[in-house]
């Protein structure tokens, strides 16, 4: 099996499993876990942060069931490096081996049993990376949101998917900038959503409505930091509004109303990230959120974590590069 993250990226090695539980909440997804009441287990992690994907490579070094509620925003891809992994999720019961994928969605509850010779690799993608890429190729985004189905994968079948990540793997360690970053998850995204069997329709919506929503959505683009209603986005596609909302509902499977909230998000959670953001609450009401209880809330339920989290980390990483 093909190397993915090296000794570079070395976190923890032969260290008290926990401790190392404690690092895969912080960073990969919340969990907890449960192992043999004898014997002294030997965990290791590797880690790297490449955009809004989260790379390890984690072993517990014994038998250990791993559990959560689902993971709301994000998915969890494994691919199997050694040993055996039995899922139990809705009722079914899998057993997956080396060079087997497994895919966690975001509304999937996590029950997971690792042989103590499992070694894993772990992606952690962003629902909104997914749902970017099925939108940038123009596909209908289900109103439900993107789910994977739960069919066995065999990494064989899936085309150069490894070597994209070894790839990847070697740009974080090698301390890609963040353009190369960022186009390199949108091509996972996309590469994901190209192999992988799910709910997405591949439909290519007919030019003249493909017209009529891109004049719509460009506006939105323009005025992320206005009051944008729907008699304006009405004038602007010069349709009807019940013909503007069917539009919508072809095109993002969202109402109007509820497509410009996700990208007044996307737009504050961008601006979060620069160098030199202000605080919270400046950009939020910058962007037209003026509860900012209610804010926070929707802005955790779509990043998996508060706004301050994300202006903090940002931040405390610049002052350390500084």
């Amino acid at each position: 099996m093909t190397t993915l993250l090296s000794e570079r990226s070395r976190i923890f090695e032969q260290a008290d499993p926990y401790a190392v539980s404690e690092y895969v909440n912080q960073h990969v997804g919340n969990h907890c876990i449960h192992l043999p009441p004898k014997g002294r287990s030997q965990a290791s992690i590797n880690h790297r942060t490449f955009s809004t994907l989260d790379l390890c490579r984690l072993s517990y070094g014994a038998r250990v069931q791993v559990m959560s509620p689902a993971l709301e925003s994000i998915y969890h891809l494994q691919i199997l490096l050694s040993g055996h992994c039995r899922s139990i999720s809705r009722g079914e019961e899998r057993i997956y081996g080396p060079g087997e994928i497994l895919l966690i969605n975001p509304d999937d509850p996590v029950d997971l049993t690792y042989s103590a010779d499992c070694e894993k690799f772990i992606v952690k993608l962003p629902v909104r990376l997914l749902e970017n890429a099925c939108l940038d190729q123009h596909w209908l985004l289900p109103r439900q949101g993107i789910r994977f189905d739960s069919e066995r994968r065999d990494l064989a079948g899936l085309d150069g998917f490894v070597q994209l990540m070894t790839l990847i793997c070697h740009e974080a360690e090698s301390g890609a900038g963040p353009e190369v970053q960022v186009l390199y998850e949108r091509i996972v995204a996309s590469k994901l959503l190209g192999l992988l069997a799910s709910n997405v329709r591949r439909v290519s919506p007919d030019a003249e409505e493909t017209g009529g929503f891109e004049a719509v959505r460009q506006f939105i683009e323009a005025h992320l930091r206005d009051e944008i209603g729907i008699e304006q986005l009405r004038e602007v596609a010069r349709v009807s509004e019940r013909s503007l909302y069917l539009l919508f509902e072809r095109h993002v499977g969202l109402s109007p109303r509820d497509y410009v909230r996700q990208r007044k998000l996307e737009r504050v959670n961008a601006v979060l990230q620069l160098p030199g953001a202000r605080s919270v609450t400046e950009v939020a009401l910058d962007h037209g959120f003026l509860h900012l209880g209610r804010f926070s809330e929707t802005y955790r339920k779509r990043f998996g974590e508060l706004p301050s989290q994300t202006w903090r980390r940002r931040h405390e990483g610049a002052a350390l590069n500084g």
